[in-house]
């Protein structure tokens, strides 16, 4: 693996930075109050290639790689959490799922419109009593002809209430069975879906998340992404991408976080000396930028074997596991070098420190990622 970062890569990160700076950060807190989900923002993103990452070319999309995709996230996420969350969900889940796993007239269906945001993409697993538990979903389709039913309601979804197109996971059989479950792809404006309660959160106040309701929708049999039955190991597959980026995410958040300490640290005085020169808080900062080191260190490695189409389940579940527990850690640390002004919204730690939580529960928690690795290591 080259530690060395290429100049591509180097020049995406610089324009997802400079994007960041000029169109995120002067309107972070104001999102964050009032809880808006800034859709403009993310057509601004599909004009310069951020919406459509890792598609083709030939798709519409930027054709790079895992290394610029861990950039990109990484940068956003420095400047607001939340925008790099449904930069993600939207690059990973959705449109991630469609390439993989769509057939050639899906993709060119709908790629080209993800890949642009001219359409902003949904995914859809988790349900209100099936969390981890998704071998047994209540949301199901029945076939009927040539078109599907589906009957549920799915939650904690980003972008479900605006989102143009989601792939949604539906139980096809039994619960508990193998096989028990399909993927469709279902556009917005279907008879019978729509967009249910949005979530008041703690943190990654700008990202849309929100029910999605399904009241006997009809979606064509053409709309079925492969198989039937294959829709939960699909679902595993596009989670050990999209692990990558929720590491990256944190990765991103915990550097804005760090960063933040280590300037603040230098400019506060106490006793008539910068607080860095004390040993308390400096060797935080240590603590904290090794930290940093090591779950970057684990995110590489993870986007090298995916880059490489090499086996990533075990790789992507450590960076996961490991980018968000430190990220939470490194916030509190920053919140805890700013002292009472960490509290406040003045200063733009305690955003971290809030956004920083949800990279410990999403796209599957730190308690599923270490039984996915204990899994792997003991076969």
């Amino acid at each position: 693996m080259d530690f060395e970062i290429s100049e591509i890569t180097s020049q995406v990160a610089q324009t997802a930075r400079d994007f960041a700076q000029q169109y995120i950060k002067p309107y972070v807190m104001k999102w964050d109050e009032s809880q808006d989900f800034p859709i403009e923002l993310f057509k601004k993103m599909g004009e310069i290639g951020l919406m459509g990452v890792l598609v083709p070319e030939h798709y519409g999309g930027t054709g790079l790689g895992y290394y610029e995709y861990k950039v990109i996230i990484e940068e956003i996420a420095k400047v607001d959490g939340s925008i790099g969350l449904s930069l993600a969900a939207h690059n990973s889940l959705c449109t991630g799922h469609i390439l993989t796993f769509g057939n050639e007239i899906q993709k060119q269906k709908y790629l080209p419109k993800l890949a642009t945001a001219e359409w902003l993409g949904a995914w859809g697993l988790t349900e209100p009593n099936t969390g981890s538990d998704a071998g047994n979903m209540r949301c199901t389709a029945v076939r009927e002809g040539d078109h599907w039913v589906i009957n549920g309601t799915k939650n904690w979804i980003t972008h479900g209430r605006s989102g143009d197109v989601a792939v949604v996971i539906c139980r096809t059989g039994e619960p508990r069975t193998k096989d028990n479950a399909t993927a469709f792809i279902v556009e917005r404006g279907s008879p019978g879906f729509s967009g249910g309660k949005k979530e008041n959160k703690l943190g990654m106040r700008a990202s849309e998340t929100t029910e999605m309701v399904f009241s006997n929708c009809v979606v064509p049999d053409a709309n079925r992404i492969g198989e039937v039955g294959d829709g939960f190991r699909q679902a595993l597959k596009v989670l050990d991408g999209g692990r990558i980026s929720i590491a990256a995410l944190a990765l991103g958040i915990a550097k804005g976080a760090y960063e933040a300490a280590l300037q603040y640290s230098k400019e506060r005085q106490q006793f008539d000396k910068p607080i860095s020169s004390f040993q308390a808080i400096a060797f935080k900062l240590a603590d904290m930028a090794t930290e940093i080191v090591a779950a970057e260190m684990l995110i590489y490695k993870a986007c090298d074997l995916k880059q490489r189409n090499e086996p990533v389940t075990t790789q992507s579940a450590m960076a996961k596991y490991y980018a968000s527990e430190m990220s939470v850690k490194v916030a509190n640390d920053a919140v805890q070098i700013f002292g009472g002004y960490g509290y406040t919204k003045d200063f733009p730690v305690e955003k971290y420190y809030r956004d920083a939580k949800l990279c410990t529960i999403g796209e599957g928690t730190s308690e599923i990622q270490k039984i996915v690795i204990s899994r792997e290591v003991l076969k």
